[in-house]
């Protein structure tokens, strides 16, 4: 007679209770071989329970890991699931919406590092979207360190994809790392480059030019810092502006989302706010790249690195990736907006 497996149970509405909890719980099971049933999924939100792009998410990590799993579909609060056993290859995943794929890639990253072979992605969906990190900052922030701590993963973009319309294209190589290193980013070094990109199509070409402007009165970059880059027609309609801010030790982006309704300068406020604020507290890690590092840093075992004051979604991600590990994560002030996050011992 077989025994029922033992379930890590997790509550959905913990925290800041929205998709990351199912995603990190999604990507450590497979990782750690742990069964989990988690029950109020994104309860905090105002569409509670699994979207397109969480369904998407679950599905891939089912398919990945060859995982038995209860409870994927459109609206679900309660999922179960078991994994088996990580498997490389060629691997095709379409949110079917303007959801992002920069998400989904998130959920089965970590558990194709792991495993004995290369594998191949093509993700099909948003690239650009409000509630999740663009494929910019995927690229020229986050893989750059994951890179250093021994991963090789490489990603290009095909086609842009923005919200409402999606049907964006990214293509991801993954080479095994077996084991990740940890990493200290104690210290950011001197600036080393400044850029600001307005990526527009469908939408008329005074709203980039009024965000770059808004820029270079509020930030005091020049002429030469300020990038208007318009794509191709059949790629929106979309804005977005990035501020990208390269140091010696890091890179970091912020990001402004057109809206309908939303007037240019005050997309750029938004962006220009968070840079503000990193260049104020002089780290090198900012607050979504702290978030993104977590989990990696726990599966290596050890790292640390200082960021600004830990935000909710980081403090639930944290409690979500001790359900699955048991290393330790601290974070300890240091002064006003300025912490240090830790795996491992001291």
């Amino acid at each position: 007679m077989q025994t029922s497996p033992h379930y890590i149970e997790i509550d959905g509405a913990m925290g800041e209770g929205g998709g990351q909890v199912l995603r990190t719980a999604l990507s450590l099971s497979i990782c750690t071989g742990k069964p989990f049933r988690i029950t109020q999924i994104r309860a905090n939100r105002k569409k509670p329970g699994l979207q397109r792009q969480h369904l998407t998410a679950t599905r891939a990590a089912r398919d990945i890991s060859g995982a038995y799993i209860e409870g994927d579909e459109i609206g679900s609060m309660e999922l179960s699931f078991i994994p088996y056993q990580v498997q490389s290859g060629h691997y095709f995943f379409s949110v079917g919406t303007a959801g992002s794929t920069m998400l989904v890639l998130q959920t089965v990253l970590y558990p194709l590092l792991l495993a004995t072979g290369e594998s191949h992605l093509i993700l099909k969906g948003g690239t650009h979207n409000l509630l999740a990190p663009p494929y910019d900052f995927l690229a020229r922030v986050f893989l750059p360190i994951l890179n250093r701590m021994g991963a090789q993963v490489t990603v290009t973009l095909e086609r842009y994809g923005f919200y409402p319309a999606g049907g964006g294209e990214l293509k991801v190589h993954i080479i095994p790392a077996q084991h990740l290193k940890g990493i200290r980013l104690m210290e950011r070094g001197h600036i080393i480059a400044r850029q600001a990109k307005a990526l527009i199509t469908g939408i008329p070409d005074h709203v980039a030019q009024r965000e770059l402007q808004r820029v270079a009165k509020k930030l005091k970059w020049s002429k030469e810092c300020l990038h208007y880059c318009p794509l191709p027609s059949d790629q929106g309609p979309g804005n977005v502006l990035l501020l990208e801010i390269q140091s010696e030790h890091v890179t970091e982006i912020f990001t402004g989302f057109a809206q309908r309704g939303v007037r240019a300068e005050a997309v750029a406020d938004g962006a220009i706010k968070m840079a503000k604020e990193y260049l104020a507290a002089e780290v090198p890690v900012g607050e979504h790249l702290a978030d993104q590092l977590l989990i990696p840093l726990a599966l290596a075992g050890e790292g640390e690195f200082t960021t600004v004051t830990p935000s909710r979604h980081t403090l639930t991600n944290i409690e979500v990736i001790q359900r699955f590990l048991s290393v330790p994560i601290t974070q300890t002030q240091q002064k006003d907006n300025v912490w240090v996050i830790r795996a491992g011992g001291s």
